[in-house]
């Protein structure tokens, strides 16, 4: 079976680390991470730059990636304006980030919930206003659908009301994202079941963070409800600037050495991803990236499906 890892380091990673990632580093880790085998990759943010200064090179950065062959170049925006703007600099896919919690929205994207909504709306009319070819693909990623540091819990049936809603505004794809790292693989699989079960084929991903070391566990039990595509960053880098806790993305090494031992095909070249780590690590001087394969080693024992990229 073929798995998806899309790698949102440069977007979600770096919009967390207080420092900015020079401009032409960010061009040179993406292009390390796209010739480990790596089909997608999230770049960029397209968010005001007083807000989030480390992604004020958002359009540069995207110009560039759309440049490497057989890269799908995704960009988050939170609004109308950032969609625009993210379209005019070249990406092929947007996210936007819809909070299942209502205090994390506010704190997120300074909108209600059902305002956030309505906005995924806006987006998709404005989208399917374009010529056929120009038109992106439009994600939205259920955020905090597990629980939120600011509000608690968050009701399962508000999750899925709210999932219903922005696939009949026209969303293409929607998923689950445990932002601050509250869920467990119980819950996963049966979230991830029912989102299959009412969405069809326009169930997405799984965006999991190891804040509290469930993430590959959670990634078995979102593999056991049919997810195929999953969110990780490179070393672990990221979390949310609105959520307090909210650090521990799944580490984008860890992730593939999971999938390709369990015979899954990733595409991914273990050593070349290893590789694009060190760019990482040279672009950001004493900044703490993370990982068990990248700090024990690949055993003697592993070996790499046959899959696609091999």
């Amino acid at each position: 079976m073929q798995v998806l890892v899309s790698e949102v380091g440069p977007r979600d990673g770096l919009q967390s680390i207080s420092r900015a990632m020079p401009t032409q580093a960010k061009h040179r880790w993406i292009r390390a991470l796209a010739a480990a085998g790596l089909r997608e990759i999230e770049v960029a943010s397209f968010v005001p730059a007083k807000l989030l200064p480390q992604m004020a090179d958002a359009a540069e950065v995207v110009a560039e990636a759309v440049t490497i062959p057989g890269l799908t170049v995704l960009a988050l925006a939170p609004n109308l304006k950032g969609v625009e703007n993210a379209l005019a600099a070249g990406a092929h896919k947007v996210t936007l980030p819809v909070s299942a919690s209502h205090a994390h929205s506010l704190a997120n994207i300074r909108m209600t919930c059902d305002q956030a909504i309505d906005q995924v709306g806006h987006i998709c009319q404005f989208r399917d206003s374009l010529a056929p070819h120009r038109r992106p693909k439009v994600e939205v990623g259920l955020s905090t659908a597990f629980g939120c540091t600011i509000q608690g819990e968050v009701d399962e049936e508000w999750v899925f009301e709210m999932a219903r809603r922005v696939a009949a505004k026209g969303a293409d794809s929607v998923g689950l994202s445990d932002t601050v790292g509250y869920a467990n693989p119980v819950q996963i699989r049966r979230m991830f079941k029912r989102l299959f079960a009412e969405l069809g084929d326009k169930a997405g991903g799984a965006h999991l963070h190891n804040t509290r070391g469930q993430g590959l566990a959670n990634v078995v039990a979102a593999l056991d409800a049919g997810v195929t595509t999953f969110d990780a960053s490179q070393g672990g880098i990221g979390g949310c600037p609105y959520a307090p806790g909210a650090s521990g993305n799944i580490v984008t090494e860890d992730l593939v050495y999971l999938l390709e031992s369990m015979g899954l095909a990733t595409g991914v070249d273990i050593d070349k991803l290893l590789e694009a780590r060190q760019v990482l690590a040279e672009a950001l001087p004493g900044e703490p990236i993370y990982g068990h394969v990248p700090d024990a080693g690949v055993a003697k024992t592993f070996r790499a499906s046959a899959g696609e990229g091999r």
